[in-house]
C-alpha cells in the first residue's frame, strides 16, 4: 500500500445539479462471457420497467 495516493476531495455541486441525474437500481439477471474476451461481460439487468444490456470489463 505504498503507493497508493488519495484524490483530493471534489468541490460540492448544486442541487440543481443534481435533480438532473437519473440514478438507478436494478437486478444483475444474466452474465454472459464476451466472445474472444477475456476482460469483457455483457449483464442484462432488469431496472423494473425496462432491461438493459450492459457491457462491463476490467483495466489492468
Amino acid at each position: 500500500m505504498d503507493n497508493f495516493k488519495t484524490l483530493p476531495v471534489k468541490p460540492v455541486i448544486k442541487f440543481s445539479d443534481l435533480e438532473k441525474l437519473d440514478i438507478r437500481v436494478g437486478t444483475i439477471e444474466k452474465v454472459k462471457d464476451v466472445e474472444k474476451s477475456d476482460k469483457l461481460v455483457r449483464l442484462m439487468v432488469n431496472f423494473g420497467e425496462f432491461t438493459r444490456t450492459i457491457l462491463v470489463g476490467r483495466y489492468e
